[in-house]
């Protein structure tokens, strides 16, 4: 008999409550997905948060009170083990930037697909970092605009970095800075699922990276095309 599996543990904390509405809709509509409170502002969610324990938080980040980068900042000092979606209708390369700077574990914007957000719940739920493509390419614009001794160094540094990987798992790792989830690039590399996360375990392993964001960014400084 398969074992029973406890149903992923949602917080929705935003300040416009239709959205909260909207969102609770689009979530409550899978069955391995519960949201289990919600919450007006970042200070109120720390407090439901701290109550519930859930294994994902969707975040905004522009809240009377505190806003959503704070919140997330606190929880990642205090050591929370919720996952934090940054979840916004601005794609500003600072909010980028700040989101994962402060330990956000997704950056979505709100008119991501309902089916694209479900399956972000659940990826990061496993323990898997998300970026939107759209958010991806406003980090590596970001990023080229540094200046060209800091990019070029970056990108060197970065480049050393990712020798390490073999031919696929550089496939990979690219695949991932384009923001495409495992099944994606399990359907363009032809690989198993299986095979990607097995993949994608060696990668941060070699890296030395804490998930699949800093993938992400690293991949960027190296300045790698990540067109489809």
């Amino acid at each position: 008999m398969d074992a029973v599996t406890d149903p992923i543990s949602v917080v929705l904390v935003d300040d416009d409550a239709m959205v909260r509405t909207a969102l609770a809709m689009i979530l409550g509509g899978d069955p391995a997905i519960t949201v289990v409170a919600q919450a007006e502002d970042g200070r109120q969610g720390l407090s439901v948060i701290a109550e519930h324990s859930p294994d994902v938080v969707l975040m905004d980040i522009r809240m009377p009170r505190m806003d959503g980068l704070s919140a997330t900042e606190e929880l990642v000092r205090t050591g929370s083990p919720s996952k934090v979606i940054v979840l916004t209708t601005f794609d500003a390369d600072d909010d980028v930037l700040r989101a994962l700077q402060h330990g956000a574990d997704g950056f979505l914007l709100k008119d991501t697909p309902p089916d694209r957000l479900v399956e972000a719940v659940r990826l990061v739920a496993a323990g898997q970092s998300i970026l939107s493509p759209s958010v991806t390419t406003r980090v590596l614009q970001t990023m080229r605009q540094a200046s060209r001794r800091e990019a070029d160094s970056s990108r060197s540094t970065a480049r050393d970095r990712l020798a390490a990987l073999t031919e696929r798992e550089l496939e990979v790792a690219t695949a991932i800075g384009a923001g495409w989830s495992n099944a994606e690039i399990s359907r363009q590399l032809h690989l198993s699922v299986a095979t990607v996360k097995a993949h994608v375990g060696r990668i941060l392993d070699k890296l030395a990276a804490d998930n699949r964001v800093q993938v992400a960014i690293l991949v960027h400084e190296a300045d790698l095309d990540t067109s489809p």
